[in-house]
């Protein structure tokens, strides 16, 4: 334990509460459109009124933890929906939301507000292209590659395990981010993350953890909760413009 690496000593991760992203996706999948109904910048997409319900049931549970458990430190992507997410989850803990861009959404660039079926239409050689690549690899014109996340998340984590070794610390991100957390922290092959991304989306306002364990690894604890949510409306739907 004296020779680990400095590190939280808890790690949350939280996806981000349904966005009018996730509701614009679900609404161009069910009508078959190519595109999302949606003129505004990722960045700036803000959450729907049952994203902000999620966030305060998730602030309400977060607040009730004794002491000891809350967490002591928060991180946020400084895309709107995770910010507004991390904002009203801590807003009964006495902690400040510090940003951090390396936590940001995944760059789908070229092909940003659109659906799997709009791509595969207007850009089949892609489409064909992220199948030979894969998922992990595969990186859309003018965007990023879950690989391309993953230096982002090793980056992130050598200086805030500095910032904050032995803190609680809770980190608000995207559906990705969080999936290429898993790959990290726990070194899964591509193989073995692809299938638990298959196996599980990761849900609006849900609750990842790990721990530090006595040989000073962080360890998963809990993967993808949400009973924090009651009542709330949970959406799954993954963030807009999902790879051809």
């Amino acid at each position: 334990m004296a020779d680990r690496e400095p590190s939280p000593s808890v790690l949350w991760l939280v996806r981000h509460g349904e966005s009018m992203g996730n509701v614009a996706d679900a609404n161009a999948q069910k009508a078959g459109a190519g595109r999302l109904d949606l003129d505004i910048r990722d960045p700036d997409v803000p959450l729907s009124d049952n994203g902000r319900s999620q966030a305060e049931a998730l602030g309400r549970w977060l607040a009730k933890l004794p002491e000891e458990e809350r967490p002591t430190a928060a991180l946020s992507s400084p895309f709107a929906r995770a910010l507004t997410t991390a904002q009203l989850a801590t807003a009964g803990l006495d902690v400040r939301v510090r940003t951090d861009e390396r936590l940001r959404e995944r760059d789908f660039g070229a092909f940003d507000g659109m659906t799997g079926a709009g791509i595969r239409e207007q850009y089949p050689d892609e489409a064909g292209r992220r199948d030979l690549l894969g998922k992990f690899y595969y990186r859309p014109p003018g965007g990023e590659s879950w690989a391309d996340v993953a230096l982002r998340i090793r980056s992130l984590l050598a200086t805030e395990g500095l910032r904050h070794d032995c803190e609680r610390l809770i980190v608000v991100a995207h559906q990705a981010v969080i999936m290429v957390f898993r790959y990290v922290l726990e070194e899964l092959t591509e193989q073995e993350l692809l299938a638990v991304d298959k196996e599980e989306q990761v849900a609006n306002a849900s609750l990842t953890r790990y721990e530090l364990d006595g040989t000073g690894e962080l360890k998963l604890a809990a993967f993808n909760e949400v009973e924090h949510l009651d009542d709330e409306k949970v959406t799954e739907e993954p963030d807009a413009a999902p790879s051809p």
